[in-house]
C-alpha cells in the first residue's frame, strides 16, 4: 500500500499494517469526481475546497487515535426559498479506535448510546474519506437559510398586543388565552 495510501481519497487503511512506532500524518484532498459523489450522497448542491488533514497516532501497541481538521465549503438549497446557501465549515475531528473495545451493557439492559461517540472498536480497515464524509454530514447546517429568507412564520401582531412566543405555541396556551379573554370580558 505504501505511505501514499494515507493521502489517497477513498482508500481503506489497514491500521494493523501501520507501524506503531510513530504517528502517521495524512492530508486528503478529494478529486472533483469525489466531491460530486460526496455532495450527492450528502444531499448537497455542491461541495468545494474540501481538505481533511491530521494524523493517526498510535496509542500503546494496538490502539489508534485520529486527530484531524476538516475544512470544506458546502452549498445547500435554502430550506425556505431553495436559493443556494454557501457555508464554510471548519471542524475538528477526533476518533479513538480501541482493539479491546467492548460495549458496556448487558443484554437485558436497554442498549444505550455510549457516552463517548468518538470511541469505536478498531476496524479491520479504516476509510479516512468516510470519516471526513461523516464529519461533514454532522457539521453541515441542517436548515440552511438564504440571507433574509424567512420560513412562512411571519408573525402579525395587532398593535398593543404581545407578539407570540414559543411559550404560546405550547399545548394549553390556547386554553390559557381563552381563559384570560373570558376573564377580561367578565370584568
Amino acid at each position: 500500500m505504501g505511505h501514499d495510501g494515507l493521502n489517497s481519497w477513498g482508500v481503506e487503511l489497514r491500521l494493523r499494517d501501520l507501524t506503531d512506532a510513530h504517528a502517521h500524518p495524512f492530508r486528503l484532498v478529494p478529486s472533483s469526481e469525489d466531491l460530486e459523489e460526496m455532495a450527492a450522497s450528502l444531499g448537497l448542491s455542491a461541495l468545494r475546497k474540501v481538505k481533511f488533514e491530521g494524523k493517526l497516532i498510535p496509542e500503546g501497541k494496538r490502539d489508534w487515535r485520529l486527530e484531524a481538521s476538516l475544512g470544506a465549503t458546502v452549498v445547500q438549497p435554502c430550506v425556505a426559498t431553495l436559493a443556494p446557501v454557501t457555508t464554510r465549515i471548519d471542524t475538528e475531528v477526533s476518533r479513538s479506535y480501541l482493539a479491546d473495545f467492548t460495549e458496556a451493557f448487558t443484554p437485558e439492559q436497554e442498549i444505550e448510546m455510549p457516552e463517548d461517540d468518538t470511541v469505536e472498536p478498531l476496524p479491520a480497515t479504516l476509510s479516512l474519506s468516510r470519516i471526513a464524509e461523516e464529519a461533514l454530514a454532522l457539521a453541515a447546517p441542517d436548515y440552511p437559510r438564504a440571507e433574509g429568507a424567512e420560513l412562512g412564520v411571519t408573525q402579525f401582531t395587532e398593535s398593543g398586543k404581545q407578539a407570540m412566543t414559543d411559550e404560546d405555541t405550547k399545548p394549553f396556551a390556547s386554553l390559557k388565552a381563552l381563559r384570560d379573554k373570558l376573564g377580561k370580558d367578565g370584568e
